[in-house]
């Protein structure tokens, strides 16, 4: 008996044992599947406790130049220590994530882009130490932190570039791409046409030409070399490391492209954008890259990858000349058609929109017709062109400073479909100085009171000339103005960021192109969950009475966000009112 009995009990045991590893493992494979679902489920369907994983879709990314934003030491150049100074600015203003343009070491041939070391800070700008404070200060602002990702080319100078052409046998060599003869495509596909002359450029201590898709000064990676691919996770993993929650990617279709010796035809490299993805995301899972990538809608899906495996996030460049061209001449349907052509993307994935940023508004894929209409309302000078495609000025210039427009403008930046970014400056009508070379025209220092230097510096001379002259000089344009009249720009950008972050729709939800009475009136209604936005924009300087083609919204209870009145649609052809660049937001009441 008692054998039977320590039988029965070994028996109890060992199933006991067997409940507890199945009940263990349902709990793990329940768990997988859930942390799974988080990283993949389609933003209409993600409950709003969980959007924090997609944080970049209800975001606004504010783009600055740390050496040209607040200078805190009186050297004339902007630095860490300036920057974290006016953290409570940016936390004011409503933004959610700061973009940074590169502040490590460099030559300053391309404003910081010739890069010299990858893992440093200019010393100019401060210390690591200094970057990891700001990081820090950052986080209880709650705002991420984005930094741009220079990986297509390096500095000349850099230490790779200079081993690489002095020793043919330093593994370096092979860092970068070269050619014994010169190719026949020497002066074809340049980056920077009309300034630009050549991509393979023959250096005198190598006896080789090398390769560059940009400046003569700065020589492409070879990307295709495994060290090199190996060499650029290691600067993702170092920076990440700091704290950081993404990157700006420059130039991304460059980073990726196989060097060619001939024709203006060249193939990518689409693998290295998965492989960075799932790097980025096995060392924090909620980071992204942001890809500066100006192609063509059909190859969205390569960059964004089908499964989402490429960039998270891509500039919308395809719609933004489209929207130039709707600014510049008051017609809507070209911009409507870039929209509906940009439209498709895995639901994980985004687009940044915006209006201005660091370099001139490409052009390029406008007809040639309508890239002159574009000229001759923004840019009629050909002084304000650059590249022979674009055009080198901020917006409040070329919009005239007309308030409404500029008004009208950023409306529609915060309402058009995915995230907004906005360059720093133009939250305050900032101006151009057009005496500056190609696009440092609209990189002068940020203006912050009308004291000496626009409050930038105390410096007798800072790194860049303070617009200081004129319309849109210091002493009439700057924040500590703006901030005092109720009705500036400052503070209808403050509105609409409000009216952004009060409408997740925007960047979480679908989107339908409403149609409507008139060629000048913009209609997008937003859905997702239990919500729906309308919102009209009327591109012309006239007022209009337009009616909507649509037949779901007799009855329905509209409430204006910016006063919260309420407008009761009484039949599908109620008239909606809009005055010259005028622009209204309703949250509908189902």
């Amino acid at each position: 008996m008692e054998i039977m009995a320590v039988s029965g009990m070994k028996k109890t045991l060992v199933f006991a044992v067997v409940v507890i590893v199945i009940i263990a493992l349902g709990a793990f494979l329940w768990y997988k599947k859930k942390t799974t679902d988080q990283a993949t489920i389609p933003p209409h369907a993600i409950p709003k406790d969980s959007t924090s994983f997609y944080w970049f879709k209800n975001s606004i990314i504010y783009n600055l130049d740390v050496k040209v934003f607040k200078d805190s030491d009186g050297n004339g150049m902007g630095d860490f220590k300036g920057l974290i100074q006016k953290l409570p600015y940016l936390d004011s203003l409503g933004i959610t994530a700061i973009w940074l343009a590169p502040f490590q070491p460099s030559q300053g041939k391309d404003d910081g882009y010739d890069i010299t070391d990858y893992y440093a800070v200019d010393p100019r700008l401060g210390t690591l130490d200094d970057f990891k404070t700001f990081v820090q200060e950052v986080k209880k602002h709650h705002m991420q932190v984005i930094i741009d990702l220079v990986l297509n080319h390096t500095s000349n100078e850099h230490p790779w570039f200079q081993q690489a052409r002095a020793y043919p046998s330093s593994p370096y060599f092979n860092w970068y791409s070269w050619s014994t003869d010169r190719p026949s495509n020497q002066n074809k596909g340049m980056a920077f046409e009309g300034v630009q002359h050549e991509i393979w450029t023959f250096d005198t201590l190598a006896k080789k030409y090398y390769y560059h898709r940009f400046y003569n000064f700065e020589p492409d990676l070879n990307t295709q070399n495994p060290a090199v691919q190996t060499e650029c996770l290691k600067i993702i993993k170092h920076w990440v490391s700091m704290g950081i929650d993404g990157f700006r990617e420059d130039a991304v279709p460059f980073f990726i492209e196989v060097p060619q010796k001939k024709g203006k035809i060249f193939d990518h490299q689409f693998g290295l954008l998965s492989q960075t993805h799932n790097f980025l995301k096995s060392l924090k899972p909620d980071a992204i890259i942001l890809g500066e990538a100006n192609v063509m809608p059909k190859e969205n899906e390569d960059f964004f990858g089908k499964n989402h495996e490429g960039l998270q996030m891509m500039f919308n460049f395809y719609a933004n000349q489209y929207l130039f061209y709707a600014l510049a001449t008051g017609e809507v349907e070209p911009l409507i058609k870039a929209l509906q052509a940009t439209g498709k993307y895995p639901k994980e994935c985004q687009w940044g929109q915006f209006l201005r940023n660091h370099d001139e508004i490409d052009l390029g894929r406008l007809s040639d017709e309508d890239r002159e209409k574009v000229y001759l309302k923004f840019g009629p000078d050909d002084n304000m062109h650059l590249y022979n495609r674009g055009i080198r000025r901020r917006l409040a210039p070329m919009l005239g400073n007309d308030l409404q427009f500029l008004k009208l403008a950023y409306s529609l930046l915060y309402s058009l479909p995915n995230t907004p970014v906005i360059r720093y400056g133009e939250e305050i009508g900032m101006g151009d100085d057009l005496t500056l070379n190609e696009r440092l025209s609209v990189r002068t220092p940020m203006q912050w009171s009308a004291d000496s230097n626009a409050g930038f510096s105390t410096a007798t001379r800072t790194i860049r000339p303070v617009i200081d002259t004129g319309l849109y000089g210091y002493p009439h344009v700057n924040v500590e103005n703006e901030k005092a009249d109720p009705a500036s720009l400052l503070n209808a950008i403050k509105q609409f960021i409000r009216f952004r972050k009060a409408c997740p729709e925007i960047g979480f939800g679908d989107w339908e192109i409403v149609p409507t009475s008139s060629p000048n009136i913009l209609a997008i209604r937003y859905r997702w969950q239990q919500t729906t936005l309308l919102v009209l924009h009327n591109v012309s300087k006239k007022a209009q009475a337009v009616t909507l083609s649509t037949n779901d919204l007799a009855g329905k209870d509209l409430v204006d966000l910016a006063d919260s009145s309420h407008l009761t649609i009484t039949d599908n052809k109620h008239p909606f009112m809009l005055d010259a660049y005028g622009y209204k937001w309703y949250h509908i009441r189902h």
